[in-house]
């Protein structure tokens, strides 16, 4: 039995390459000296501007604004990792979000099965409760944790046990939905059963071995919820 959900948010109810693609080239090209810069830069967080695809490896996929800026640092004289992290988080809170999935059904239906539902994100706090809001999702989350919000970043397991605290319930009947190793690895280590979804950059090769279901996206969590309970 499954009492609560707790999702990732880039990549999960969000889908990536539709979502980050254009705020990658848009952050680029506005710290960027010239095109030349741009293109620098953007190769150093694994981004193609000339394709619009991600890396598999790249910083923007799973890590922290802090990682993304430690990146991009070394091509920015003069700035600080804090700072040009600041710069990604206010660039971060305005990138438009696709969702997935219609999220608002979605996620009331997994209410109106009494579940609670959670976000734990490797973005900072702020600019994931500006996505959710603009969405008009914010009211449907018990729990919403970043990278910053004290429980530490994925792959550990903090923001993943949080929810498990705030909420009450018992991890091992926790569900952890993500697209990513880091996800799938927070979960893991915190006692929850791990699905994952294909609407990232990680492929289903990658994913299956640490996951105890691949989806398509998470469209399909209520049907799978529902096998799994009958």
């Amino acid at each position: 039995m499954i009492d609560g959900v707790i999702f990732d948010k880039d990549g999960t109810l969000f889908d990536f390459r539709r979502s980050w693609g254009g705020w990658a080239e848009t952050l680029v090209r506005r710290i960027g000296r010239d095109a030349a810069h741009a293109h620098d830069m953007a190769t150093a967080i694994g981004y193609d501007l000339d394709t619009g695809m991600f890396h598999p490896d790249s910083p923007v996929i799973a890590a922290t604004a802090q990682d993304i800026a430690a990146a991009l640092v070394p091509h920015l004289a003069g700035q600080t990792v804090a700072q040009v992290a600041h710069q990604i988080n206010t660039a971060a809170a305005q990138a438009v979000m696709v969702p997935a999935v219609p999220l608002r059904p979605l996620l009331q239906a997994l209410r109106d099965r009494g579940l609670q539902i959670g976000l734990a994100t490797n973005d900072t706090e702020a600019p994931a409760r500006a996505h959710l809001a603009a969405h008009d999702l914010t009211d449907l989350f018990d729990f919403i944790a970043g990278y910053d919000s004290g429980h530490g970043a994925k792959p550990g397991p903090g923001m993943c046990l949080a929810f498990a605290r705030a909420t009450g319930l018992d991890p091992a009947r926790i569900a952890m939905v993500g697209d990513s190793l880091h996800d799938l690895h927070a979960g893991r280590a915190a006692g929850m059963l791990c699905i994952a979804v294909l609407t990232g950059i990680a492929t289903k090769a990658d994913l299956a071995p640490h996951a105890d279901v691949v989806l398509p996206d998470i469209g399909g969590l209520t049907g799978w919820l529902a096998e799994r309970a009958a």
